[in-house]
């Protein structure tokens, strides 16, 4: 407090007709207030905290399926991310990589206020939760929400790996695998039915699980010579209404550019 804030207060404090030695026990606790307690509460005030921002850190390697469902997820949230980008065709993994994620070394790790989050589908659901009060991506309803997280699981469970035989092997492997794919995919059809998305009239859980595909169709095909659009057709129009959506398009690779990984992979597994 300025020598004439304590003058003024004095003035108004006669006027209130407070005794002198009461006075000036009020003024010296305003004065240390002023000096350390009132700077002390901005720190916890609302004000501060909305300034403040998390630290949020994506480890993730650019083809990435399950990488790609973390960064629309964030999208979808409008949260603000540092992407750190993985060697692993090289193998050359990070000593951040190592430290947040030593159980399976894998990505993608989401590092929150220093905090390793792993498992993408995991990571979506931490999402979710802690930016609650934008777009959310799995329904309130606890039956709902026990439904998304099955078909979440059964994605998890059964899509990449035939998928990854229609153009990483050869033969009746390659065969069995397109085979497989394909009927999962119908699968995946059935249960979306005639809604836009798996969850109904909003884009959410599943929807992100699975769109992330999307872009590895176009390789599948290739490889496997087969079309899923002839064969799952209204699947294929679920995917390009997810594709609308800039969460999606801003960050899934382009096909051609996944079709071309593909095959420097095919070479380094001498199957080419």
């Amino acid at each position: 407090m300025s020598g004439n804030d304590t003058t003024t207060l004095r003035w108004l404090l006669k006027k209130m007709r407070i005794r002198n030695d009461e006075q000036v026990n009020l003024i010296i606790f305003l004065q240390l207030y002023s000096l350390f307690l009132q700077p002390l509460t901005f720190f916890f005030s609302s004000e501060f905290l909305e300034t403040m921002e998390d630290e949020v850190i994506l480890l993730d390697f650019w083809p990435s399926m399950f990488g790609s469902r973390v960064r629309i997820a964030l999208a979808e949230k409008g949260v603000k991310y540092e992407y750190k980008e993985e060697d692993l065709v090289n193998n050359k993994k990070s000593d951040l990589l190592l430290q947040m994620n030593p159980v399976h070394k894998t990505i993608p790790v989401l590092v929150h206020n220093g905090k390793p989050i792993c498992e993408s589908s995991i990571i979506v659901q931490y999402i979710d939760e802690v930016w609650k009060d934008k777009a959310p991506l799995l329904p309130s309803d606890p039956y709902q929400r026990a439904q998304a997280k099955f078909w979440v699981d059964y994605i998890d469970k059964k899509v990449n790996s035939p998928g990854r035989k229609t153009w990483c092997t050869k033969g009746e492997e390659q065969e069995a695998g397109k085979k497989e794919f394909v009927e999962i995919m119908k699968t995946l059809e059935e249960q979306l039915g005639e809604k836009p998305y798996f969850g109904g009239e909003t884009f959410g859980f599943v929807d992100i699980c699975l769109i992330t595909y999307y872009c590895w169709f176009y390789s599948y095909e290739k490889f496997g010579k087969f079309s899923l659009e002839a064969e799952c057709p209204k699947l294929i129009e679920w995917a390009k209404r997810c594709a609308q959506k800039e969460s999606v398009f801003k960050t899934l690779p382009d096909e051609k550019k996944v079709f071309g990984f593909c095959i420097e992979m095919r070479k380094m597994f001498g199957l080419d």
